[in-house]
């Protein structure tokens, strides 16, 4: 029987790849995305799809319904998302620390109230979310990001030791650059591989971690990030 794995923000990047990847190792994949491509991408992959943002509520439980009313189970979540807002530090306004919130941190505490119940009456689960290097090492150019996906480092921790005597797991992964989107030459030139991942190269890296393979593995950080960071 294949396993179902739900995948936001899908329609492309490090999300497309990631369904892709997980399609191409047997998984039935059921997607969301703002975009309507979507369910151009979940045809193709013999999926299902439904269009909505990671920041509505409703959106989130209309894909958590699809798939349990599809299949009948979820074996895995992917929380991927797009960027929070950028800026000067002190001229970011509260609501755009609000809807950083609603997107990267928030996004996952709903889905694991949505996931977890059913997760438990399986006996088994994975969830991994798709953080950032900055999180560990804040940068001045992403303070929204570095700020609030250090938060869900915490949340994913508290949530892996809580539920891990349930058979659920929980990780995030910590890319560095990544070729979907383009940077400069004075970038290029810090990260010691000399270039951005690939988005397969994140979305194999998340695929292991959902993967039996990583049976142990739950309540970390695994940085995907061509040696960007320096602390160890």
């Amino acid at each position: 029987m294949s396993q179902i794995a739900l995948i936001t923000a899908a329609s492309q990047g490090i999300g497309a790849a990631t369904a892709r990847e997980l399609a191409d190792d047997g998984y039935r994949v059921v997607l969301m995305a703002r975009s309507d491509s979507v369910h151009t991408l979940a045809r193709e992959l013999d999926g299902r799809a439904v269009t909505g943002s990671v920041t509505d509520p409703e959106d989130l439980a209309r894909l958590v319904t699809l798939a349990g009313d599809e299949f009948g189970r979820i074996d895995a979540v992917v929380n991927n998302t797009g960027h929070p807002p950028k800026g000067e530090l002190l001229d970011l306004t509260d609501d755009e620390w609000h809807a950083g919130l609603d997107m990267v941190l928030l996004n996952v505490v709903r889905m694991a109230r949505l996931v977890t119940p059913m997760m438990k009456q399986q006996g088994m689960g994975a969830i991994v979310n798709v953080s950032t290097f900055a999180a560990y090492e804040p940068r001045p150019a992403f303070p929204v990001s570095a700020t609030l996906r250090a938060a869900l480092g915490s949340f994913a921790k508290l949530y892996s030791d809580r539920y891990a005597a349930h058979g659920i797991r929980m990780n995030n992964v910590l890319p560095g650059y990544v070729d979907s989107y383009a940077i400069d030459e004075a970038t290029r030139q810090e990260i010691p591989m000399g270039r951005p991942a690939t988005t397969t190269e994140i979305a194999k890296m998340i695929r292991f971690l959902l993967s039996t393979d990583a049976g142990y593995v739950t309540g970390q950080n695994i940085r995907v990030d061509g040696g960007i960071t320096r602390s160890v």
